[in-house]
């Protein structure tokens, strides 16, 4: 690895100056592509147009087909290969959005503003990468350098599909930069919080409201006794939260329902806690079925580990920091979000990872979602210098 004053890499600055000319172009058109999650055909024409951006000296392409959602891309270099894995460094990236078709459809360029579908989640984070990689690869080191780049098709739908792939890139990995969307002040985020779900499903037994109540079982009032003992399982003291955010049940007013469900969502700072709370869903749900006679499914499960500051993703978040300040970026750790990411996935596993190095932008998720164009060219330094530091751990 190069120093940070070294001739490397000044030249490797210079060529990312110019490789910077294709990033907004490469941008315009992986945003023309619709690829939200259940288009897949979309989704695997931004890959594939991905794919042709990185056709570079020094890399290499693996695909791994997605199953009911778009393919999985990873690139590696043939120091990846042959490093001693704790020197690897994983860049992470989705190519997935979560707009539908016709849904919000423009390119709108005005002074520092982008405005597009997946410009800033994550589309511009994917183009600050390849940006970095070409530059390194036309000044001849990229393939000395144990660096993968991976960006899966299904992120924006937790990442169920290429979850698995994800850990077998990333197991026993020096470190992961993930390119989400950048906060204000381009702060470095450190934790987010685990996702779960949790789906009740009762099964009553349906009766005449007038003639035979009581041979019947109210699957409903089964449920809102479930629902309401979940609702209790909140603790502001720990980080964990749970909404119950859908409920449907019954087929007449003078009938006694023989199905429900619910389905809430939870949050959680600490595995541990995850685990805990949908545990302590399991056993509320069989106690209310013994005593109601109702039977009662609890499916689900946890979807996103949480991402937690260790002391190695605190060095690893100092180490990037410093890059940051010296290509002028802001450089403070981002407080504790409440929304998953890849980070989590390979953070679960014991790779420090950092996250939210894309663009600095507002609106992800709406159709307001735009990046400032001037904070692009800092973070492909900031990308540049981290990887040609003297240690990447």
């Amino acid at each position: 690895m190069e120093t940070a004053d070294s001739p490397v890499l000044k030249s490797v600055l210079a060529a990312a100056k110019v490789r910077g000319e294709e990033l907004l172009p490469l941008l315009q058109a992986w945003c023309a592509i619709n690829s939200f999650t259940a288009n897949v055909a979309g989704v695997n024409a931004v890959g594939d147009r991905l794919a042709d951006a990185l056709d570079l000296p020094g890399l290499s392409q693996a695909r791994r087909f997605g199953r009911r959602v778009g393919d999985h891309l990873f690139w590696s270099t043939p120091a990846w290969n042959n490093a001693d894995p704790k020197e690897r460094v994983l860049l992470i990236g989705h190519h997935d959005t979560v707009f539908p078709p016709d849904t919000f459809e423009i390119w709108e360029h005005e002074g520092d503003r982008i405005s597009a579908p997946g410009v800033l989640d994550m589309k511009g984070g994917l183009a600050v990468c390849r940006t970095v990689l070409a530059a390194l690869s036309d000044v001849g080191v990229l393939a000395t350098l144990p660096v993968g780049f991976v960006s899966v098709g299904d992120e924006e739908t937790s990442s169920l599909d290429s979850a698995e792939y994800l850990r077998e890139i990333a197991a026993g990995a020096g470190c992961a930069l993930v390119f989400e969307s950048g906060r204000a002040h381009d702060q470095i985020i450190t934790r987010r919080k685990g996702t779960g779900r949790v789906v009740v499903e009762v099964t009553g037994k349906a009766a005449h409201a007038g003639n035979n109540l009581a041979d019947g079982i109210n699957a409903i009032i089964a449920l809102a006794r479930v629902v309401d003992r979940l609702a209790e399982l909140g603790d502001p003291a720990t980080g964990v939260t749970i909404n119950v955010g859908t409920i449907r049940g019954g087929e007449s007013v003078n009938t006694v329902p023989a199905q429900a469900e619910a389905v809430a969502d939870f949050r959680f700072e600490r595995a541990e806690d995850g685990r805990a709370l949908f545990a302590a869903a399991e056993r509320i749900a069989a106690e209310v079925a013994a005593r109601s006679g109702a039977q009662i499914v609890i499916k689900g499960g946890i979807r996103r580990p949480p991402l937690e500051r260790t002391e190695a993703s605190v060095a690893l978040f100092q180490a990037y920091a410093a890059c940051a300040t010296v290509a002028g970026l802001g450089a403070a750790e981002c407080p504790l979000l409440g929304g998953g990411s890849d980070a989590s996935t390979v953070a679960a596993i014991g790779v420090p990872a950092i996250d939210g190095l894309g663009p600095r932008g507002t609106g992800f998720h709406t159709h307001d979602e735009q990046i400032v164009v001037s904070s692009l060219a800092p973070k492909v330094e900031a990308l540049v210098r981290f990887l040609l530091r003297t240690t990447v751990t």
